[in-house]
């Protein structure tokens, strides 16, 4: 057993290579995560596309979870369907067999000394003197560079005690061993919540010759299995689009994992083949990181034919839940995990938010315009806490000041909806007071006011097509037509023509519906200027 000095070196191998993880993804993230967008949300429209898109970006980034995310997002937005999103997500499990590629070719090899240390001394220094710009990005993924290649070193010294090799116990004998260590690759990834970790140690552990390559096989397989798991913890409470996304992922793990054990003897045979023919280091680190890229695109084969009819069963297993009962449709923790998604994922859902607050609004203005008054559109506070509840839980830390611009702009238009839904519950105060006026000719020009401010309603719900905010022009008129209707009000009070008490309730109810309508038409510029709904 690992003693002393092994037991603090893998404890902080482990967590150095963890944070050198998160620290290299979040930079990668912040320094392409735009660019590495528009990439996939233009390179999907054909399966061979979609999947090299799935590949090169998780490659860039070294995270299938920003990319699941990401395919999640567009989604969403109606710039993929599902049905090309699976082939981003396929990739995606093909690209991340490239941090083992990192670890076999780089991390056994690096000088810590010479290299990691250096590595982290330049990040950090990019970060300091680059806060808030690309070059802090770009430093955070050096410092986790250099910081992952120093919990490699650790790894293997504690795996390599004094230069001899630590001597693991079989797990199982006979026909179990495979099964067991399939089991323990996948204990070890669910444990550490990282496949990337897992895979590191099991690279380790085969270059240090404490594992035979047959059973750091079974383990990377366990590793695959074992990520299914987090991505089903991630689904949980999740969008509909993120439970399909990770029911796709499981399956494909899952499939591809039960082929690779069936297939295990041939595909290692395979595997060495395919490495003298591409003249590949001879050694277990190298063999396992091709074996890992090589059953993943296996899979990839697989689901070629099975695509089609996985998406269509995935599509029927998920329904959204009622939009009337205020249940957030983009809003989860996976999007949460990249801001840039995050705050698109919160645009959208605002959208709903001012749907659901004009929808209030016109409820209660159908009663002055002759028909049944109706309560709206429901939900609207659970949705405006879920959505609150989304901001505050927002890393701040690793935002681009313009997707924090964009964040602090939806924050007010959620608070110009918020006005206009508590002021739409007063707009139908005046409709005893409409019903019983005899002055035909005021009559008419508080209905004509009311059907002007129903319409622009309809031109500020950002649910409607075509929507815009409203022209200088249309704010004008409006205004000069309530101003003039409360005169009309204020005379018709003092010569008799209308109760003090009726025309109490009507000013109310238009200044309500004034008030309304400004809100409604200062969030629809601001949504406006952030992009078209």
């Amino acid at each position: 057993m690992i003693e002393g000095i092994g037991v603090g070196a893998l404890l902080g191998g482990l967590g150095l290579f963890l944070l050198g993880m998160l620290l290299m993804t979040d930079g990668l993230k912040q320094a392409a995560g735009p660019a590495l967008g528009r990439l996939l949300s233009s390179s999907t429209q054909t399966r061979l596309r979609g999947l090299l898109s799935g590949i090169t970006v998780t490659a860039v980034v070294q995270s299938s979870s920003a990319v699941t995310v990401a395919a999640i997002g567009f989604v969403n937005a109606g710039l993929l369907t599902f049905s090309q999103s699976l082939w981003v997500l396929f990739g995606a499990n093909v690209g991340t067999t490239m941090t083992g590629w990192l670890v076999a070719l780089v991390g056994f090899k690096i000088n810590v000394d010479a290299a990691a240390l250096p590595l982290i001394g330049l990040g950090m220094a990019l970060r300091l003197t680059g806060a808030d710009t690309r070059r802090a990005a770009i430093g955070t993924a050096l410092t986790g560079f250099g910081v992952l290649f120093l919990g490699i070193a650790f790894l293997q010294e504690a795996f390599a005690i004094d230069g001899t090799s630590l001597a693991l116990p079989a797990l199982a004998g006979g026909w179990l061993e495979v099964p067991a260590y399939v089991l323990a690759g996948a204990l070890l990834t669910i444990l550490m919540q990282s496949s990337s970790a897992s895979l590191a140690v099991t690279l380790t552990l085969a270059h240090t010759g404490s594992l035979s390559f047959t059973d750091a096989a079974a383990m990377v397989i366990g590793a695959n299995i074992g990520t299914s798991v987090t991505a089903v913890l991630a689904a949980i409470g999740a969008t509909p689009n993120a439970k399909r996304a990770a029911a796709a992922h499981v399956l494909f793990n899952v499939l591809t994992a039960a082929v690779a054990l069936v297939l295990l003897p041939w595909l290692l045979d395979g595997v060495d083949l395919l490495g003298d023919l591409l003249d590949l280091e001879d050694s277990p680190a190298t063999g396992l990181a091709l074996f890992h890229s090589v059953f993943n695109v296996l899979g990839v084969a697989l689901m070629w034919p099975l695509a089609d009819r996985m998406a269509a069963q995935l599509r029927q297993r998920f329904r959204a839940v009622d939009e009337a009962e205020g249940q957030p449709r983009y809003l989860d923790q996976n999007v949460a995990s990249v801001p840039s998604l995050a705050v698109d994922a919160l645009r959208r859902e605002t959208y709903r938010l001012g749907r659901k607050a004009i929808a209030r609004a016109r409820g209660a203005l159908a009663g002055l315009l002759g028909g049944a008054a109706t309560p709206g559109d429901a939900g609207y506070e659970r949705l405006g806490r879920a959505i609150q509840d989304f901001v505050a839980g927002l890393s701040r830390a690793s935002m681009s000041e313009s997707t924090a611009q964009a964040l602090a702009s939806l924050l007010r238009v959620q608070h110009y909806y918020d006005n206009c839904h508590e002021r739409g519950a007063g707009i139908g105060a005046g409709r005893q007071a409409l019903a019983a006026l005899a002055d035909g000719s005021l009559r008419l020009r508080i209905t004509d006011l009311a059907r002007e401010a129903d319409d622009l309603l309809v031109q500020l719900d950002p649910s409607q097509s075509p929507f815009a905010p409203l022209a200088p022009q249309q704010a004008e008129r409006f205004d000069a037509g309530y101003e003039a209707l409360k005169a009309a009000l204020l005379a018709a009070g003092a010569d008799g023509r209308l109760p003090i008490a009726g025309m109490d309730a009507l000013l109310r109810s238009f200044s309500d519906l004034r008030r309304s309508v400004q809100q409604a038409a200062k969030a629809a510029r601001l949504l406006d200027q952030l992009s078209p709904p």
